[in-house]
């Protein structure tokens, strides 16, 4: 039978070794990754915080997303996923030639060996082109470092965050990424990361509430009050980063596979069944549900799925569901107020909670649910599975234990001496005016440029809208108004005494 015209390979633009399909996918997959970061975490960081504070934290996820990506073209990709430099850290290098870019995707690192030196599974090489692969990696550094983010918001020197985000990203990121997916010790351990429950969320949790300690809390007010600006621009942005998780644990096998729909499914049905219990027990606990509860709620199923979303089963993802909905909740609403050490420090949006105890919650619960045929449609360690299903079992969860606190204490190290660094230099934590201005001291801009919040209708300046008149003066019959029969004034006018 002939191969129809449109599936055969068009040298040079379609080489033999490409699939159009893998590439597709993974295209698409880095798009709704990136999405979750922009637009996604920008406008749910800039509806989350207080009204003063919209621009500056969306702001900073914005700067972020765009310094990530100039500083992993130029070095950090290649220390994350090139060769060798050290057994948790690769050879920093630019991605940047053609040469480099078309040339079919390999982690060159990832051929895994027997004791004897022979090969158990040769090195992970894609369908497509390592273009495709760098720009799906970046989006997941990204991500990262805009979560962390979000537990030093409302207070952090902007010059600070610019210089820190690149920083982190070279001493901290590529570290956890080049041990657990690059080829590092742990991968070859066979530590079980599916999609970045630890490289992501362990350790964009760890870093973040060690930064929150080292920059100093929000102002007193602040801390006091700080209700969101806008809950249903906040839902907005929580859809965009709920349904780009497709891609985010969708585009971990690197093609359209059956083991990629495995961990779409599984992603939706965590998220979910951790969403209804944080619920829940926010009407237990509170009497009434939260909008914000729910957004946490389904946050932490999503991050506490992703270390194993394509090698646990469907059943097994409702009970990470079940988990990730109650333990994550009980540490930010009962543990968080009864420890004195969380109470001093400062994390705005609760990121230690949301992804620091999700991801490792999710890390331990993969030890304990991953199933064996499943782990090989995507592992290189033969024989993985996770304890409850007997064999080497035990000794995965042991591993994941190991990893853990791996990366904690790494981001734990790396993350003070970067920022007292930096604070040699820069102030970590803005200026006591500044924190009680917020957006306008900060950057010059603030938020909602809605007329009439403090100011006085000026018809030279602003107009006669579209020629109302909403906004003409009224004849006065006397030298004053009696406000308990006069009728109020439009919104702006004022009221002549």
């Amino acid at each position: 039978m002939e191969t129809p015209g449109a599936y055969e390979a068009h040298l040079p633009s379609v080489p033999p070794w490409l699939n159009k399909g893998d590439n597709a996918w993974q295209l698409t997959a880095s798009t709704l990754v990136g999405l979750q970061s922009m637009p996604g975490l920008v406008i749910i960081y800039a509806s989350i915080v207080k009204k003063k504070w919209a621009v500056n934290s969306a702001f900073m996820a914005l700067y972020a997303f765009a310094a990530v990506l100039i500083c992993w073209i130029l070095v950090c990709y290649r220390m994350a996923f090139g060769d060798k430099l050290l057994p948790f850290w690769g050879k920093g290098a630019p991605a940047l030639g053609q040469k480099f870019l078309l040339r079919r995707a390999k982690v060159p690192e990832s051929t895994q060996y027997y004791e004897n030196g022979s090969v158990e599974s040769p090195a992970i090489e894609p369908f497509f082109p390592m273009a495709s692969l760098v720009y799906f990696q970046f989006t997941f550094a990204a991500i990262t470092v805009i979560l962390l983010g979000g537990s030093v918001l409302a207070r952090m020197n902007i010059r600070a965050w610019i210089a820190f985000v690149p920083l982190w990203l070279i001493f901290s990121y590529t570290v956890g990424a080049f041990s657990l997916w690059g080829g590092g010790f742990l991968f070859h351990w066979g530590v079980i990361d599916y999609s970045g429950g630890y490289v992501i969320h362990l350790s964009s949790g760890t870093a973040g509430l060690v930064a929150a300690y080292w920059v100093g809390p929000r102002s007193k007010s602040d801390r006091e009050r700080f209700p969101p600006n806008n809950v249903l621009l906040m839902l907005a942005g929580a859809g965009l980063l709920w349904m780009g998780w497709s891609g985010f644990n969708g585009g971990a096998p690197y093609a359209a596979s059956i083991d990629a729909s495995m961990a779409v499914i599984n992603t939706n049905i965590c998220a979910a069944t951790s969403l209804l219990v944080w619920t829940s027990l926010d009407v237990f606990y509170f009497g009434k549900p939260s909008v914000v509860g729910a957004v946490q709620g389904m946050m932490t199923g999503l991050v506490c799925i992703t270390p194993g979303a394509g090698v646990v089963q469907a059943w097994a993802a409702i009970v990470m569901g079940l988990l990730s909905g109650c333990i994550p909740w009980y540490t930010m609403m009962i543990l968080h107020k009864k420890s004195i050490f969380l109470q001093k420090v400062d994390d705005t949006l609760g990121v230690f909670h949301t992804h620091a105890v999700a991801g490792l919650l999710g890390g331990l619960l993969t030890g304990l649910l991953a199933e064996p045929d499943l782990c090989r449609l995507i592992l290189l360690v033969k024989d993985s599975r996770g304890a409850f299903y007997g064999g080497k079992g035990g000794a995965q969860f042991l591993k994941q234990i190991v990893a853990a606190l791996f990366i904690m204490g790494w981001n734990i190290i790396s993350t003070t001496i970067i920022l007292l660094t930096i604070g040699l230099f820069i102030p970590l934590r803005m200026s006591e005016d500044e924190l009680m201005i917020g957006d306008d001291a900060a950057h010059g801009e603030e938020a909602y440029a809605l007329w009439g919040d403090g100011e006085k209708y000026d018809p030279t300046k602003h107009g006669n809208w579209n020629g109302s008149l909403l906004f003409m003066e009224q004849p006065q019959t006397s030298g004053y108004t009696n406000a308990a029969t006069a009728a109020p004034p439009a919104r702006g006018g004022t009221i002549d005494l």
